[in-house]
């Protein structure tokens, strides 16, 4: 028999822990002492049952700004009502999995709120690169391309000009970024509007992206729609040597990044033209255009627009889904060797098992949106007799 206080008081810990990291941070602050006067709080604190809980409240006022503190005690209410909600369903319902009910995709909430309070970074080295690693790194890439080019896909389709597949296929060009984050893919809103998962993405697009705003979003998605990576690995192909790309301002760790990447387009520069990095570019920027969308500093009809322009460029430069999540790849690898990240091969694995997801999906998931989607074909150029 099914004990629902048992489920309840597992929930509730989980959550329980979720926001104990905020008062870890306070308990890890040490209050600068005010001379031998006596400090004011340890008064108020002796008479005050209630101020030790003030105290706490104005040092994290000295950490988080207010909107901070707001969205913290938000979030709070927020997962307390969603654990009830989840209890009362699981009560009522008369069969099915209830444990998976109550810790499954929202405990995925619980922990997007964790990452939130967490503010230490884990800055842990990872072994240096060394041309082995490269040579290996080249190695797991065409591995990972040669893979996503043996799955099934069907044969692209004609899509008319006005035709509603244009924004279908608009929003799966964001499909590798969207499963790498549990982002949903049916339709312009990435997540649901609650605080937490509005955090979330805002911290994604701030740190990974350093885009604080409309303006910044909107030059960012210009940038990749124009330039991009198409233009760094032209210019990175072209050149005789890393030395020609190198500048004075440069230090050491800004020269062996050239180095990698030049190494890596002198590798492919005659198998793969610069327009091959096309999907490496346009996936992002669809991913940012439903980004911004979701933050409301774009309006929808904005988005759609992009990723209209998006979907043509795309279906320009490449014939299927395949090619377009192998470009992901090459992409990607060029990035993590310019970043230096010693786990760019865990990275290519998980964009290939995305790209497997979306081209064949699984049937116990809601996946195979690629496969569902034929690729648009290629007009043809001319008059049909």
């Amino acid at each position: 028999m099914i004990d629902i206080d048992e489920i309840r008081k597992r929930t509730e810990e989980s959550m329980r822990k979720c926001f104990e990291k905020s008062r870890e941070l306070v308990d890890a602050i040490e209050v600068p002492s005010q001379g031998n006067e006596a400090d004011p709080s340890d008064t108020d604190t002796a008479e005050d049952p209630n101020a030790g809980n003030e105290r706490q409240v104005e040092i994290l006022g000295q950490i988080f700004s207010a909107g901070d503190m707001a969205q913290m005690a938000a979030s709070e209410d927020l997962l307390r009502k969603m654990v009830e909600e989840k209890v009362a369903e699981a009560t009522a319902s008369a069969g099915g999995n209830i444990m998976e009910q109550l810790f499954g995709e929202d405990m995925g909430v619980l922990a997007a709120a964790l990452e939130m309070l967490d503010t230490e970074d884990a800055d842990e080295d990872g072994p240096a690169f060394s041309l082995e690693m490269e040579a290996a790194l080249y190695t797991a890439l065409e591995d990972a391309m040669a893979r996503i080019e043996s799955l099934p896909e069907p044969d692209p389709i004609a899509y008319q000009k006005d035709d509603a597949k244009w924004n279908r296929f608009g929003i799966l060009l964001s499909g590798i970024v969207s499963d790498l984050n549990d982002h949903d893919l049916s339709r312009m809103d990435v997540e649901e509007h609650i605080p937490v998962m509005e955090q979330k993405i805002v911290s994604i697009v701030r740190r990974s992206w350093g885009i604080n705003g409309r303006s910044e979003l909107l030059d960012m998605i210009r940038y990749l729609a124009q330039d991009g990576y198409i233009m760094r690995y032209q210019l990175y192909a072209e050149a005789s040597s890393p030395e020609e790309l190198m500048d004075e301002t440069m230090d050491e760790d800004d020269r062996e990044s050239t180095r990698r990447a030049w190494r890596f387009a002198q590798r492919y520069k005659d198998h793969y033209s610069p327009d091959f990095m096309a999907g490496w570019d346009t996936g992002r920027a669809a991913m940012l255009a439903r980004w911004g969308c979701y933050l409301g500093w774009i309006t929808e009809n904005e988005a759609v627009g992009i990723l209209w322009d998006l979907s043509h460029s795309a279906a320009e430069k490449f014939h299927s889904w395949r090619e377009f999540a192998e470009s992901y790849l090459f992409g990607g690898l060029m990035w993590k060797l310019l970043c230096g990240d010693s786990s760019a091969g865990s990275y290519l694995g998980y964009i290939a098992d995305a790209a497997t997801d979306l081209l064949i999906g699984k049937t116990e998931d809601n996946s195979g949106q690629w496969r569902d989607c034929p690729w648009p074909a290629r007009r043809k150029i001319g008059f049909v007799l």
